[in-house]
């Protein structure tokens, strides 16, 4: 039988692996899951004992799954930011704290005094933000000394599955850019590190997102069914991974991504690092060796699903779409702001909450629905327009639950006023994973070579110009202002 790839992406909500041969068609999946613990209100954490156990059982059931494919690689990508500290015996000191913990306020503001805002912009193409991963190193050192005492090694959470799959503790650019202290040149900032007198060797040497990490360990295969010594391939944060598995590079410039899930994501491919003067969207490095810029709003598939919980649990969320086709562009003069979760792009703040404004006695639950799915698409505008003055994108391949509705897909594409294409298959960052390690193990001579096989069929949905959008995102646009003078 053929040769078969794997990738696995260890997301928030659980594991993914999928088996994927080497002309790029997956021959099987399957998925794990794992709780969120939430000690204290704004804290997000998870035990990666659980992380490694799922991991586990995942690729021991693909192993099963393979019908006489072999494995010849394994590539990794993961939910990015995260903090997983680790003795000197490479013991978890604590559980892992995640991307979307908001415990670090005061950390951040003690970062941007060591350093100042505009040198961490120029050095690291970002200002320090509560979700990234230095300042949980910077919050543990003054809130739990004891445990920052014992610290030897602090990895990323793909990366720490990496280390329990082979012994070796290494991580890669895409997702090390999203720690707050790797600079633009792809290495550890030792003049940050040292201003807040943390020591550059607790971190993981940096290698290429396609190189060899290390090799499965005996123990491992044998809980797993994979053999001993099989490559694990660095690969890359679930973003860039997910980038990858789509095509999309920094040699092909003004064609990025957009995807919709619980959060909503831009992601623009740029060939060197360009950041915003203001850190208001993200540049990180992609896993091909250039860069992107990253716009996120955190709630937006998350506020469909609030809305549906909250007010129509009976509802399916094809129902909700169908609602949202009886209003009007503009919800009839509604307007929803989604920061349920706080907001990344472009506001940079955890404190802000969402709204509805603009009600009347006349308006509908379908005027609700909509202006919850245009709000979303507004969100992602403000962010668009920053990366767009960076450099150029016309087109967005659109991904995530959310772009399965051609109800929002064509909101989006008008609001956004962007050339928006649904991939006939979406595989997500473990397929990303997958093209990674190809390369990695000389599979394909390099990523331009691995895009050649992915599917090129997809349904397109060109923009169109609505007044009532425009006029209703001027209205938007004043929204976070006024609502943060009466928080």
């Amino acid at each position: 039988m053929a040769d078969v790839v794997i990738g696995l992406d260890l997301g928030t909500g659980g594991v993914r692996a999928i088996a994927v041969d080497l002309q790029g068609k997956p021959i099987a999946q399957t998925t794990r899951s794992y709780p969120l613990l939430t000690p204290q209100p704004g804290w997000t954490e998870q035990n990666p004992a659980d992380w490694v156990a799922a991991s586990l059982e995942a690729l021991s059931d693909l192993t099963q799954k393979l019908n006489g494919h072999s494995a010849t690689a394994l590539g990794l990508s993961g939910q990015m930011h995260g903090m997983v500290p680790l003795d000197a015996d490479g013991k978890v000191i604590r559980a892992a704290i995640l991307w979307n913990d908001q415990r670090t306020g005061t950390a951040v503001d003690a970062i941007e005094t060591a350093i100042g805002r505009q040198e961490l912009i120029q050095r690291t193409g970002n200002p320090a933000i509560t979700g990234f991963q230095l300042p949980k190193v910077v919050w543990l050192q003054t809130a739990e000394p004891q445990a920052y005492d014992r610290l030897q090694q602090i990895l990323l959470p793909k990366d720490y599955l990496g280390y329990v799959l082979t012994g070796e503790a290494v991580t890669e650019p895409s997702d090390a850019s999203g720690t707050g202290c790797l600079n633009l040149a792809r290495q550890w900032d030792a003049d940050i590190l040292n201003a807040l007198e943390i020591d550059v060797g607790l971190f993981p040497a940096v290698v290429e997102s396609t190189a060899i990490a290390g090799r499965l360990k005996s123990e491992i295969a044998s809980r797993t069914g994979l053999p001993a010594g099989l490559p694990v391939v660095a690969g890359g944060g679930d973003n860039a991974a997910a980038a990858i598995g789509l095509g999309i590079s920094s040699s092909h410039l003004n064609r990025g991504s957009l995807s919709i899930g619980t959060s909503g994501v831009i992601f623009v491919p740029c060939d060197r690092p360009v950041p915003d003067p203001e850190g208001r969207v993200h540049l990180f490095c992609h896993a091909d060796g250039g860069y992107h810029l990253l716009g996120v709003t955190l709630a937006a598939g998350g506020a469909l699903r609030w809305y549906k919980d909250t007010f129509a649990s009976k509802l399916a969320f094809t129902d909700l779409m169908e609602m949202a086709e009886r209003s009007l562009p503009g919800a009839r003069g509604v307007l929803f702001l989604p920061h349920l979760a706080g907001e990344r792009s472009p506001y940079l703040d955890p404190d802000t909450r969402g709204a509805w404004v603009n009600l009347s006695l006349a308006h509908t639950q379908a005027d609700l629905v909509r202006a919850v799915l245009e709000g979303v698409a507004f969100s992602l505008r403000t962010a668009m327009e920053i990366v767009s003055e960076i450099t150029p994108v016309h087109q967005l391949l659109a991904t995530g639950g959310g772009a399965r509705s051609n109800t929002w897909l064509r909101i989006l594409a008008d609001i956004l006023q962007a050339e928006l294409m649904a991939p006939s298959s979406e595989e997500g960052a473990a397929y990303g994973a997958a093209i990674l390690a190809m390369v990695g193990v000389g599979a394909h001579p390099d990523l331009e070579a691995a895009f050649e096989i992915l599917p090129q069929d997809n349904k397109v949905v060109q923009p169109q110009a609505n007044p009532a959008y425009e006029a209703a995102f001027k209205r938007y646009s004043l929204l976070y202002e006024a609502l943060k003078a009466v928080r």
